[in-house]
């Protein structure tokens, strides 16, 4: 079996255009103010789950239950969240190719997952692994690990990770031996290992692993 594993916020979708909506559609449903968004859009920007709208909560004194807010967060990005068209016919063409395919993602287990059946990605992939699910976060070697277990595989020098973040993505999957695919946008820091691969597009990562087709 050979394992395909990819991030999915800023990989195989958008979620900085996700995020801006949902959060915009979240003050309009509720009638909050500027400050309300402007807060939001400043304490979630790098990732949100339900404790941050106990928070919100408590700095606005809303009426609004807490757990209320979070579902209605997480039903806006379900319903902002899109994946292209071309990524996926990527993953299905990969699949009609003998490839398993793994999502490894850091975020809130309900929120990630709510983004997977939304956009039909969780029809094209075989297991997922959510940093949320055992409370820890790329790169610990175990949601590397987690994700293969779901693809009901082990990892393993022929097993590929492609994501967008240096450290989380290339840098995790080195430490657990994996070949990487780095999808080029953020600044590349010190002291971690150079990708096997860097391209401009996921779409592009698709064409490195159907040249190297499983056995």
């Amino acid at each position: 079996m050979n394992l395909a594993l990819f991030d999915l916020d800023g990989t195989l979708v958008d979620r900085q255009a996700a995020f801006t909506g949902a959060v915009a559609d979240l003050c309009r449903a509720y009638s909050f103010g500027p400050e309300v968004e402007t807060w939001m859009l400043t304490e979630l920007a790098d990732r949100a789950n339900a404790a941050d709208f106990v928070r919100l909560r408590e700095a606005f004194a809303l009426t609004e239950p807490a757990a209320q807010l979070w579902q209605a967060y997480v039903d806006q990005v379900a319903a902002a969240v899109s994946c292209r068209p071309a990524v996926l016919n990527g993953l299905a063409r990969l699949r009609e190719s003998g490839w398993t395919i793994g999502i490894v993602t850091n975020g809130a287990s309900d929120i990630q997952r709510a983004k997977l059946t939304a956009t039909g990605l969780a029809d094209l992939v075989d297991g997922v692994a959510v940093s949320g699910d055992i409370e820890v976060r790329k790169p610990d070697p175990q949601l590397f690990q987690l994700a293969a277990a779901r693809c009901h595989t082990v990892l393993s020098r022929d097993v590929w990770m492609t994501g967008d973040n240096p450290a989380c993505d290339i840098g995790g999957g080195h430490q657990v031996g994996l070949r990487t695919i780095w999808l080029r946008g953020r600044p590349w820091p010190d002291g971690v290992q150079a990708p096997h691969h860097a391209v401009d597009d996921v779409t592009d990562a698709f064409a490195v692993l159907l040249n190297d087709r499983p056995e």
